[in-house]
């Protein structure tokens, strides 16, 4: 029977390593699907690490009073193709493709009903847990799963049900440290059905999954009021009038072009700067939201735009976008000021930095210094959501302020 690791699982979000405190199992044990193997000390709490198969635990690697890292080997555990299938430890039809078994078996026949010839030379054998580095000269390793530490068993059964992390949201753990136990996982599916359920379109599923990912990043917000009237103004006194949020688009790819870095993506240690301000705009839909994108905004004055802008929004609701107004921009412009919205938290795309999100306007009283009076101006909040890995709050602020200012002066747009 194949043999599988038991590794130091990430037990909390800003975990790295843990210190095994006690030892639940002997070498040669019979132990069941999330039996309670290990007892350790995070820098929050005392957690288990379980076993994620049924089987028989073949020797013990961690000692206690040792502190190991995430996805440092603890044990080894020998399991039947079954069981492991079952666990997602290794896909149906496999024979198992992590520590070779013990029972040194090299015949020829053996060797050739294997997927992979595996030369003994080519196995890495490691002597030490691995060391916790931390991708920047200072601060916690960023995690790259749920803060919810998920079974092998349990992700498995997610996988056969098509749910993620996410969908368990809320869903008290009767387990140590609050886990979700496969048990809470079954009672919460079963207790599912005594509701009413709808199917989600592809679109909403669409939408799902952007969000998700977009939400692995460490989001974050700016609001600066801004005077509308000026932009009223201007529009008003034109034959074709702009829509509002084209206003915003233009503002918004010349400040961008003065310091390109705000609209980067961090790979590594670097901040890679767009080379082209394509700038995207929400268009609602049935049932989810789609963003044309339109390309070089800041080589484009608004008349230049306009037409194409309509045209835009028009095959948007219809769903026929053209090609090139699909896939990625730099950054997102929407508008929710015509539903009455005066504070939303917009939230930018995966593949994006920055999302600027204009508010409902209303009449606020401004004192006016030269006549001594308050004037009634229309001033509507414009929220700007940013990864805080790229930009801070101040930066963010500086960015918003300057398309703030550059609405007073639309003529120049």
């Amino acid at each position: 029977m194949p043999h599988f690791p038991i590794q130091m699982p990430q037990l909390g979000e800003s975990m790295a390593e843990a210190t095994v405190q006690q030892v639940l199992f002997s070498a040669g044990d019979e132990v069941t699907a999330d039996q309670d193997l290990f007892e350790v000390e995070t820098d929050k709490a005392m957690m288990e690490v379980t076993t994620p198969c049924s089987g028989t635990i073949i020797d013990v690697v961690a000692e206690i009073g040792q502190s190991y890292a995430v996805g440092s080997i603890l044990a080894h555990i020998e399991a039947t193709e079954e069981e492991a299938t079952k666990a997602g430890l290794i896909k149906p039809g496999d024979n198992g493709t992590l520590t070779p078994s013990s029972d040194k078996n090299t015949d020829e026949e053996t060797s050739e009903n294997l997927h992979f010839k595996i030369d003994e030379d080519d196995v890495i054998i490691q002597d030490e847990p691995p060391s916790v580095k931390p991708t920047v000269d200072s601060g916690l390793p960023v995690p790259v799963r749920s803060s919810v530490y998920l079974s092998p068993r349990m992700r498995h059964r997610m996988d056969e049900l098509g749910l993620n992390a996410a969908d368990l949201a809320g869903l008290p753990g009767s387990g140590a440290g609050g886990r979700v136990t496969v048990e809470d996982f079954e009672k919460f599916i079963s207790e599912l059905e005594e509701h009413k359920m709808t199917d989600a379109s592809p679109m909403r599923i669409a939408v799902a999954d952007s969000m998700r990912r977009s939400w692995t990043r460490p989001l974050a917000t700016v609001t600066v009021p801004v005077i509308m009237d000026s932009v009223l103004a201007h529009r008003k006194s034109l034959t074709e009038k702009p829509g509002v949020t084209l206003y915003a688009i233009r503002a918004l790819a010349i400040a961008i072009s003065e310091n390109t870095a705000v609209a980067g993506r961090l790979i590594g240690n670097r901040i890679v700067h767009p080379n082209a301000i394509d700038i995207g705009f929400a268009v609602e839909v049935e049932d989810g939201v789609l963003v044309p994108v339109i390309r070089d905004v800041d080589e484009k004055t608004l008349s230049d735009m306009q037409e194409s802008y309509e045209e835009l929004v028009k095959r948007g609701q219809e769903r026929r976008l053209p090609p090139e107004a699909t896939g990625t921009g730099i950054a997102t412009v929407t508008n929710v000021g015509p539903f009455g919205i005066t504070d939303a938290t917009p939230i930018p795309l995966p593949e994006q930095n920055l999302v600027l999100g204009l508010m409902a306007g209303r009449a606020t009283p401004l004192w006016d210094k030269e006549k001594e009076v308050f004037i009634p101006k229309l001033e509507s909040k414009f929220i700007l959501s940013f990864d805080h890995r790229i930009l801070d709050g101040g930066a963010a602020g500086r960015l918003l302020q300057r398309v703030g200012k550059l609405l007073q002066e639309p003529e120049k747009l």
